[in-house]
């Protein structure tokens, strides 16, 4: 391996606080009853537009809601995406990291990697500035020579583009740059990319078993990747 590509969001910081406190002060301002944890937690990990837009349809479908005739009176999902998404970057810049905790093993791993004289990236679904801002809150931007996020590109993952596009900068080749992360999204983004793939047990699959996804391994903490590689290299030599 020459580098890894690192996500952001259920892979190196536990992020649903800040989610939570974000979109429930964001549905506060519009008059909707607040989200639950676990909801977020299915829901996130597809950009912030997927993740409004999959509340705002959920809130908008509840009982109490529903016989409010908020819908009907032309407040639907598309009605509703424009103010929801301004109210939602304004509270999550306000709070981003203040709930959020490095998750154990992440700074042990991505110094492992950088010692093992790779180059490292994070790449995540996330908006690129408020990515920048978490990795720096928890004093881990230092690790990474590029950050993108999910509007650096014209797609997210899954599509293969971001991991493509990330590659070029580091100036790696996808078969010898590691993906690390949480879901389904970043296996079937290294897989399509030509890039090998472990996941982390812990993060956030929509709601599924992460070892029910298509990788080359999975990880209690990020700290175990060298020993990963080391039983991939031993495998492959016998």
């Amino acid at each position: 391996m020459h580098a890894a590509i690192v996500d952001l969001d259920g892979t190196m910081v536990d992020t649903l606080g800040d989610f939570e406190q974000a979109l429930n002060r964001c549905l506060a301002d519009l008059d909707l009853p607040p989200v639950t944890r676990a909801l977020v937690e299915r829901t996130v990990g597809k950009g912030s537009e997927h993740l409004i837009r999959s509340v705002l349809a959920h809130q908008l479908a509840l009982p109490e809601v529903a016989a409010s005739g908020l819908v009907c009176s032309g407040r639907g999902v598309d009605g509703l995406y424009e103010p929801a998404w301004l109210r939602y970057q304004h509270h999550y810049q306000r709070i981003n990291g203040q709930y959020a905790q490095v998750y154990p093993g992440v700074v042990q791993g991505l110094q492992h990697m950088r010692d093992a004289g790779w180059t490292l990236a994070c790449l995540t679904n996330k908006p690129l500035a408020f990515a920048q801002n978490l990795l720096a809150v928890k004093g881990l931007d230092g690790f990474f020579t590029q950050v993108f996020g999910g509007d650096s590109f014209a797609a997210k993952k899954p599509d293969p583009l971001p991991l493509l596009k990330t590659c070029e900068a580091l100036g790696s080749v996808p078969e010898r740059t590691l993906m690390v992360g949480d879901s389904s999204n970043d296996a079937q983004a290294a897989r399509a990319a030509g890039c090998p793939v472990v996941l982390v047990r812990y993060g956030y699959n929509h709601g599924e078993p992460i070892e029910a996804v298509d990788a080359d391994g999975y990880l209690d903490q990020i700290a175990q990747v060298g020993d990963w590689l080391a039983r991939t290299r031993s495998a492959a030599a016998s």
